[in-house]
């Protein structure tokens, strides 16, 4: 009883466990990159960026690992908005207006 039980739980854990990113996956590459050492963890950068965006709506980020650059996308009356970060340095590289 106490072997299903245990074996029950370690089976009901495995879905928690986020999934391996395969080589073609932003997020799999970014954390790739992350662990190399070769760039900033987002969520710094987020703090940078986030408060240079006073009334926009945060969507998202996308990452290429070609550029090794962040693209972090946000809305602000119907449009939507576009900052790059280098994402070894954090610094913004450029952004749409």
């Amino acid at each position: 009883m106490i072997r299903s039980l245990i074996a029950f739980a370690l089976v009901a854990s495995i879905p928690a466990v986020p999934a391996l990113a395969s080589q073609g996956d932003e997020a799999g590459m970014a954390r790739k990159d992350l662990r190399a050492g070769n760039v900033r963890p987002l969520r710094e950068i987020e703090r940078r960026v986030l408060p240079m965006m006073p009334g926009a709506q945060y969507l998202g980020p996308e990452y290429d690992p070609a550029s090794l650059t962040y693209r972090l996308k946000f809305i602000r009356d119907g449009r939507v908005l576009f900052v790059d970060v280098d994402a070894r340095t954090g610094e913004v590289i450029r952004q749409s207006r």
